[in-house]
């Protein structure tokens, strides 16, 4: 059984997979190395993954170690079954590259374009077996905070699936402002890249995503968990 730790920039999740199968999974607050041993119980753990874009895990990988045998911290310099063609990959997100894997994984001998909704957007292009770079803009949840804390007196809203559009209200306008301004941006780089690429498979992941995803004009496929699926493939990868 694997143990895959992804340590967000709001959350922790935290997934055990037998084989390529998802069998239990937890979000967390911050990493606990006794939820997680919790969240094992007594299933024997072969081997352990963690990715991190918010803290250095150096001191939980000395804790996984009383865990599993096989500890790996997944970096820009682990391997992938994809070149990276990226000009400072030591800045890289390894969440992308690991949703990057998840797309392979999922959607093989394809272009893609992966879209990630979390704290933050990230869309990454992969074509010919290579990871080509993408973007990063706001995501929801820092798109409504700037409109509230960068305002004298607007409220803070919230993502939510029901408004109107136009906006009748001040809380509408915010809303379908936020969340149709991230659609169209999604709609406009999903047309441009689809243009450049004709076989182009879109797949969308994030704790926004299924919600993004509803209002977009572009055919998508949505993975809920394509980031830890993505990590669980690389930690047979590098092992």
């Amino acid at each position: 059984m694997n143990l895959i730790i992804d340590i967000g920039n709001s959350s922790a999740k935290v997934a055990l997979y037998d084989g390529g199968m998802l069998i239990d999974k937890e979000r967390l607050k911050a990493v606990d190395i006794a939820q997680i041993r919790n969240l094992i119980g007594k299933r024997p753990v072969k081997g352990a993954i963690v990715s991190s874009v918010n803290s250095d895990p150096t001191g939980l990988l000395s804790l996984l170690h009383d865990i599993s045998p096989v500890v790996h911290c997944l970096t820009w310099q682990s391997r992938y079954p994809f070149m990276v063609d990226y000009e400072t990959p030591e800045t890289l997100g390894v969440d992308r590259l690991a949703a990057a894997a998840g797309a392979m994984l999922h959607q093989p001998g394809t272009s893609l374009l992966v879209i990630d909704a979390g704290s933050a957007l990230t869309i990454d292009l992969m074509t010919d077996g290579k990871y080509q770079g993408g973007s990063i803009s706001p995501g929801l949840s820092m798109r409504f905070r700037a409109l509230h804390e960068y305002t004298g007196r607007l409220p803070l809203a919230e993502p939510g699936s029901t408004f109107s559009f136009p906006g009748r209200s001040t809380k509408d306008a915010m809303t379908g402002g936020v969340i149709m301004g991230l659609v169209f941006e999604i709609n406009e780089y999903i047309r441009t890249f689809e243009e450049r690429h004709k076989t182009l498979t879109v797949v969308i992941t994030g704790g926004d995503g299924e919600l993004v995803s509803s209002f977009t004009d572009r055919k998508m496929i949505f993975y809920p968990d394509l980031v830890t699926d993505g990590l669980n493939y690389l930690l047979d990868y590098n092992v």
